[in-house]
Order: structure tokens, then C-alpha cells, then sequence
């Protein structure tokens, strides 16, 4: 009996640890407005001295500095095609910009009938950009502004991951691999092709492919412990987080968790042999659209967590995670009420989110008294 009362008391304790070091409930964090009259803002990077560069969706890109939203904008932007779901997309920092001010800008270009995704290596002098080059062109193009995919992230050999959309209307281009549609690209950052690529030297096959089966992916990072994770848009329904490796299937659209929007069955089928599974999906949608690891401090309970920001959801997901599976899952700032673009980790350990709206916003996470 004394026996059995001390493993009860163990795994009481036990409990009682994993809880207050795994959950943070609304009531445990402040929102702040750091700034607002953002127009669709999408995504966010942290510069050295911690201000931010901000990228508007319209097609801008701008400059936060000591807490306060510059008027005048950074100029050197090539032209952008801001329709439907395309615009300036992604600002990623070259690992050594504090040496060298590399930047990088995914965006939409071209016209209604002949669009495609790019990417851009600039350097960036105050307010404006030079030595301007494009070092990605996605092909095939299309006719759509949809699913353009465009986030980025470097792995740890300092090539660039780019995620590139289907275009909506060429799904079956995802599991095509002679097109750039519905695919994980990896390139150098000059634009060439790592030699160490899964499908370099195969005919009729884009070098550039890392992985494909994707459907419009709107996350990818890479995680302290070195897995790439990625989410991506189902279509009604499906959405999906993956552990992202090099050359496989992700199984777009021959396998789904989703229906078409009219209710029509995309693909009968779940699973396949030879097609990955989702470390977990949401049905119904709640659209993904950015994603962090928080590594900082000063939130020490969601250490290692997930979080993943939706629009349609209008919240946060806050994911835990144990031996690469999802454990729990906590839905936060559906108080906000609006449709949250982006979620990064600062270099304070706080957690910026950006609002997707013409009068978008950066919100502010910080610990609650």
C-alpha cells in the first residue's frame, strides 16, 4: 500500500510539473498594439538592433524603428503584382546580415494571364535596396492570383527553402515534377542549385524541387533541433502540419483530408503508399497561415511549443509537442477578433502576431503581471 500511495504521489507530481510547465492560458498573457495602419501586413523580420521590417501584402515594405512605424517607405522594390492573394510576400534576413545586409523578398509578378512567384536577394542601405537581383523564378506561370505559397527558410547550410503554391486551378502540377507548382524549392542563395539536391540529374525533373505533393504552403521553419516543419492550406478542410524531408510526396491532391468548396470529392483517398501522412490536420479549415518556435525566455511554460496563426480561425494555435507528435493543442487571442497573418518570436522572447486587414496591425505578447 505505501508502495502504491508513493507512485500515486509521483505521478500527481508529476502532473502538477507537466501542467504548469506546458499550459498558458489566456489569463497568463497581455496584448499590446505596437503599431496599426498597416496595409495587409504579411510577414515580419527582426534586424540586429531589434527594429522590424514589415512587408504590406499591396506592396510595400516598411521600416518599424525604435517602436514607432516609419512614414516613408523602403524603396529598390522591383514591380509586384498585388491581386487576389499575391503582393509582397516573405522578408527573410541572410544568416549574416549583420555583415553583410543581405535581405530576401518573395513576391507575385507579372500580369492577370502570365503571373508567377519570385524571389529577390537585395542589400539594404537605410531606406532603400540595392544590388537588386532575382534569384528565383517559379515556372510553369499561370492565369490565377492564388496560392502563390512564398515563405522562407534557411536550413543550417545556409541554402534557402522557398515553398511555392499549386495556383489553385493546376493542382494536379503538384505532383508533376517538371513544374515549381505545389512544391518545397531549395536554392542557393545566389540563385543556383545545391548539387546535393534530391532530384539534380534526373531528365525532365526541376532541380530546384525539395518536396512536392503541396497544396498553397504558408509556413516553413526550421527548428532548434534541426526539423523543418511546414503547414499548408487544405481546401475545405485538410490543413495540414508537416515534418518536411528531402524528396518526398506530400500527397496533394491524390490524397486529402479536405472536399473541393463545392462539395465535390477531391481524391477518395486519405493515404497512400509513398505519400506522407500530416503530423496532425484541422478539419474544418482554420486556414494556417504563419508559424514560430518559441526558444525565448520570458514565456518559459511554451518552451519548444508550436504556434501557428490562422485567418479564418481568427486565433492562434498553440501546439505541444513530444518525440515529433503533437500532444496538446491550445487555441489562443480569438479575443482579437481578426484574421492573424503572421506569428514570429522577437529577439525580447516576446511574440509578435500581424493582423491581415487594410488596417492591419503588430500585436505585442508579453507575460501578465
Amino acid at each position: 500500500m505505501k508502495n502504491y500511495k508513493n507512485i500515486l504521489n509521483r505521478f500527481v507530481i508529476g502532473l502538477l510539473i507537466f501542467i504548469s510547465s506546458n499550459l498558458l492560458h489566456a489569463k497568463d498573457y497581455v496584448t499590446s498594439t505596437l503599431v496599426d495602419n498597416l496595409s495587409y501586413p504579411w510577414s515580419i523580420a527582426f534586424l540586429p538592433n531589434k527594429d522590424m521590417l514589415i512587408t504590406e501584402k499591396t506592396g510595400s515594405l516598411r521600416l518599424i524603428k525604435n517602436g514607432k512605424l516609419l512614414e516613408k517607405k523602403i524603396t529598390g522594390l522591383p514591380k509586384i503584382y498585388a491581386q487576389g492573394q499575391g503582393g509582397l510576400l516573405e522578408v527573410i534576413l541572410d544568416p549574416n546580415f549583420a555583415s553583410n545586409k543581405k535581405l530576401y523578398l518573395s513576391y507575385s509578378s507579372g500580369t492577370r494571364n502570365k503571373n508567377t512567384l519570385q524571389v529577390i536577394s537585395a542589400k539594404l542601405d537605410q531606406l532603400s535596396l540595392n544590388e537588386v537581383s532575382v534569384i528565383l523564378t517559379v515556372s510553369p506561370t499561370r492565369d490565377t492570383p492564388h496560392h502563390y505559397g512564398g515563405r522562407m527558410a534557411f536550413l543550417p547550410d545556409g541554402t534557402l527553402l522557398v515553398t511555392s503554391g499549386e495556383g489553385f486551378n493546376f493542382r494536379e502540377q503538384a505532383q508533376q515534377l517538371d513544374s515549381m507548382l505545389g512544391k518545397i524549392l531549395r536554392i542557393n542563395t545566389d540563385g543556383s542549385i545545391p548539387k546535393n539536391n534530391p532530384f539534380v540529374g534526373y531528365k525532365d525533373v526541376k532541380a530546384e524541387i525539395y518536396s512536392y505533393g503541396h497544396r498553397n504552403p504558408q509556413a516553413i521553419l526550421v527548428a532548434k533541433d534541426g526539423v523543418v516543419w511546414q503547414h499548408e492550406h487544405g481546401p475545405k478542410g485538410g490543413d495540414e502540419l508537416n515534418v518536411i524531408s528531402a524528396g518526398l510526396n506530400y500527397g496533394w491532391p491524390a490524397i486529402t483530408y479536405g472536399i473541393d468548396y463545392s462539395g465535390a470529392i477531391i481524391s477518395p483517398y486519405t493515404k497512400a503508399e509513398g505519400m506522407q501522412q500530416p503530423i496532425t490536420y484541422w478539419v474544418p479549415s482554420i486556414a494556417p497561415s504563419g508559424m514560430t518556435e518559441y526558444q525565448g525566455d520570458i514565456f518559459p511554460q511554451w518552451k519548444g511549443n508550436l504556434f501557428v496563426s490562422a485567418l479564418a480561425e481568427r486565433s492562434v494555435h498553440r501546439l505541444s509537442l513530444e518525440s515529433g507528435k503533437v500532444i496538446a493543442e491550445e487555441i489562443i487571442l480569438t479575443e482579437l477578433d481578426s484574421r492573424i497573418r503572421d506569428i514570429r518570436t522577437g529577439p525580447d522572447g516576446h511574440l509578435y502576431v500581424l493582423t491581415d486587414s487594410s488596417q492591419g496591425a503588430v500585436i505585442k505578447l508579453s507575460p501578465a503581471e
